[in-house]
């Protein structure tokens, strides 16, 4: 059995990038003044968590499209696609902080990884039942 040690990693990386949105939200209630529960008021806090709360969105589509196109497809493939989404999803939350209408490169690059990651492995389980029948 493949350990799957470098799509460990880029799941890793994805949590921590996830953990960094979430202190991004409390650095910015820190500057607002805004506390807890209020979520509105500031649009630097706005925009935090909205940020924070598409990378959410985003998270479980992409981890199991990710693991499971790594176990029935390629684990490099996988790891290297997942790398692409991180980079997406950091160039997502840098152009929604500086200016939202510029969010959709960041956007498209992480909506296609998933797509790669999702369709391959539906692809490479349909695949594989239709010529093994298992």
């Amino acid at each position: 059995m493949e350990p799957h040690s470098r799509v460990a990693i880029v799941t890793i990386l994805a949590l921590l990038l996830y953990f960094a949105a979430g202190w991004e939200v409390g650095r910015a209630r820190g500057k607002s003044g805004i506390e807890a529960p209020a979520m509105t008021g500031d649009p630097l806090l706005e925009r935090a968590v909205r940020v924070h709360y598409n990378m959410l969105e985003w998270l479980p589509i992409f981890l199991v499209s990710l693991w499971l196109f790594a176990i029935y497809w390629n684990d490099l493939v996988a790891t290297v696609v997942g790398v692409v989404w991180l980079i997406g999803r950091g160039l997502y939350a840098r152009a929604y902080m500086a200016d939202p209408a510029k969010r959709g490169v960041g956007f498209m690059i992480q909506a296609a990884a998933c797509a790669v990651l999702l369709f391959g492995a539906l692809g490479r389980i349909l695949y594989t039942l239709a010529t093994t029948g298992a």
